[in-house]
């Protein structure tokens, strides 16, 4: 009996739950095609989800203290096109990328800044900014493409960050170096939520902000530090999508944000606040990556993945609420 208890308290946590589907998943799509399980396969799977855990892990500290930011894609967009700019301009580009962070970084403010100090809804202030980043970046670029150093240009060194590009490397070519750097970064940000005083706060925000205010913490600077890290993790994510894909087009970043709310939902971190994980965040965003690349290899076109990926996406949210219920 006492087994038995276990074993269900163990299906009710959810990061267990998805580690499971990920795990699942991989099985079935290598037993429907021959082709999933190739090198080839897992090179695009990391290409597809760099971008999207940065944006991820940014936003899940957003949504740990109740609120959102539908911002993140195209202010990694807005990023990426605004050092585009200043790098066609003979900058160097290791200025440039600290420029890209800069722009996510204000746009995180602000939109901390409208939330925390003007108590604007974050759906309504987000929304606003995303609408900013996205013309500011048509803006200042003229509607034109930016297209990044690839190949031998002296420039393309920062590409080497996330994939290996050149033949005569110690790494093999192609090789995601990325997943170093995101695994670096996830593990300093697990530490920033559960060892830091910054972390406890923003959770004590999710929970329940009223007394967490009435404790003598002051709630606003906390959530504006949550919408900085959004900002500063959505540049990061623009400097992996042009390392990546080369290019940066105005008018575009529009729904990679649903992607990464949708991989920190489906790990974990609860939509109402006070509960996330950073680990079942980047475990979220490879079930949405392994499916996106798997479903192609099956003959599943792109809107069924759509269709498929909102029930997940439903069913994440209803075992948080039945979880939430189970513990009250």
């Amino acid at each position: 009996m006492i087994k038995l208890n276990k074993v269900k308290k163990i299906f009710r946590n959810q990061q267990f739950v998805v580690i499971l589907a990920l795990v699942l998943i991989c099985i079935v799509f290598s037993l429907m095609t021959d082709k999933f399980l190739q090198a080839s396969t897992f090179t695009n799977i990391a290409k597809s989800c760099y971008y999207i855990a940065f944006m991820a892990i940014g936003v899940t500290f957003v949504i740990a203290t109740g609120g959102i930011d539908l911002s993140i894609g195209t202010v990694a967009i807005c990023s990426a096109l605004i050092g585009g700019t200043f790098m066609e301009k003979g900058m160097n580009m290791g200025l440039v990328m600290l420029i890209m962070l800069l722009v996510g970084l204000g746009f995180g403010l602000f939109n901390g800044f409208l939330v925390a100090k003007l108590g604007l809804p974050a759906f309504i202030a987000t929304l606003g900014s995303m609408m900013i980043s996205r013309g500011l970046g048509s803006i200042v670029t003229k509607t034109r493409t930016i297209t990044f150093p690839q190949g031998a240009s002296p420039q393309a060194w920062f590409r080497e960050i996330f994939m290996i590009t050149k033949s005569d490397s110690i790494l093999p070519k192609n090789f995601p170096t990325g997943f170093i750097l995101l695994a670096i970064l996830a593990l300093v940000m697990v530490i920033v939520l559960n060892k830091t005083r910054v972390g406890r706060y923003i959770l004590a925000i999710g929970s329940n902000k009223e007394a967490t205010r009435l404790s003598g913490i002051k709630v606003a600077n906390y959530e504006i530090t949550a919408y900085a890290l959004s900002g500063i993790f959505a540049a990061l994510a623009g400097i992996a999508y042009v390392a990546v894909y080369s290019t940066a087009q105005p008018n575009t970043g529009n729904g990679f944000e649903l992607d990464a709310i949708a991989g920190v939902v489906i790990g974990g971190t609860s939509l109402s606040g006070g509960i996330a994980s950073i680990p079942g965040t980047i475990i979220g965003v490879f079930i949405m990556a392994v499916l996106k690349i798997g479903f192609p290899y099956i003959g599943v076109q792109s809107h069924y993945q759509m269709f498929i990926t909102g029930f997940i996406l439903i069913f994440a949210v209803f075992m948080d609420i039945i979880n939430r219920k189970r513990k009250a």
